[in-house]
């Protein structure tokens, strides 16, 4: 795959509208975006979907569900709520099937509080997305509130540990 054609979609799983979640979200999307030679396709912000994540009929989920699937990388963002991912977040991932994210090289990102809970993107986020046929190269980020005011650092400082092994994976990626 030519480096032009990479695609990076960014998910944010915050109930909150505007929140620091997506700051961080877009802030990784693009540095990756730009280490990677791609560029940021769909950014999906589930706070504009609210309740309706839950209702198999809704034509606006089944699209972003369709958008997240085809990206060659997945930014998945979420704050984290009682030492996890939000149920905003599960939610919407209950409506994929096993596979539904097979091709897809994701990248677990959990922002919060306290340090005390920097496993949480590799203890809950991580099974998540393997689950859903995702591969997930890179070890997760977690970004402590007291770093969003350095975030573009924090983030390129994670991306200088984590960039070769997301290459590789896109190397190796069956074409979608």
């Amino acid at each position: 795959m030519a480096h032009s054609d990479i695609t990076v979609g960014v998910l944010v799983g915050n109930p909150r509208p505007a929140s620091r979640t997506a700051t961080v979200a877009a802030e990784v999307g693009r540095q990756v975006a730009d280490a990677v030679g791609g560029r940021v396709g769909p950014v999906v912000d589930l706070a504009m979907h609210g309740g309706a994540v839950l209702d198999p009929d809704s034509a606006t989920v089944q699209r972003d569900m369709e958008l997240v699937s085809g990206v060659d990388i997945l930014i998945v963002t979420s704050p984290t709520y009682k030492a996890t991912y939000t149920g905003l977040l599960k939610g919407f991932f209950d409506r994929f099937g096993s596979v539904s994210l097979d091709g897809v090289s994701a990248v677990p990102v959990m922002v919060g509080g306290a340090a005390h809970h920097a496993m949480a993107g590799e203890v809950h986020l991580r099974p998540l997305l393997v689950e859903l046929g995702a591969v997930v190269p890179t070890r997760s980020l977690y970004v402590v509130d007291s770093e969003l005011d350095h975030l573009t650092d924090t983030v390129s400082t994670w991306l200088s540990r984590e960039g070769a092994p997301l290459a590789n994976a896109l190397r190796t990626a069956p074409a979608q």
